[in-house]
């Protein structure tokens, strides 16, 4: 796994195309929104709630709890609601915890396998500091 430009790499060989970087850079920003505009210590529930409005002022298109169908050897195993999807094209992850650790980059990492989208953000508001990581598939 490669860290380049703050972006969670597992094919180097994958590149964002600007519209996804400003896409991206849009979300970051209405998270830095959100967390300023509400602090630390809610429930993840509120932040996902007010991350919906934050993205529908910003003009974006957003959808809650989607759900993505996993399978195995052509089998439905499950399904796995992200929380939030934007444009159709980023997964945003959140969180209200003590601090992000592996596990849950991983977590982020098979969602987007599931969905079969390339582009993941996973957002922790249970910190002072809003913490944050880019992850691509």
């Amino acid at each position: 796994m490669n860290t380049r430009h703050g972006w969670t790499r597992m094919n180097a060989k994958i590149s964002l195309g600007e519209e996804v970087e400003n896409l991206t850079a849009s979300i970051i920003g209405a998270a830095f929104e959100v967390s300023n505009t509400l602090g630390h210590g809610f429930l993840e529930t509120i932040y996902r709630k007010a991350m919906v409005h934050e993205l529908s002022i910003r003009g974006l298109s957003v959808g809650e709890e989607i759900p993505f169908e996993i399978t195995y050897k052509e089998a439905t195993l499950g399904k796995y609601y992200c929380d939030l999807l934007v444009e159709n094209t980023v997964i945003v992850e959140l969180k209200a915890i003590d601090g992000l650790n592996s596990s849950h980059v991983g977590q982020l990492l098979n969602y987007l396998k599931a969905s079969g989208l390339c582009v993941g953000l996973l957002f922790n508001f249970g910190r002072p500091r809003l913490e944050y990581k880019r992850v691509l598939l």
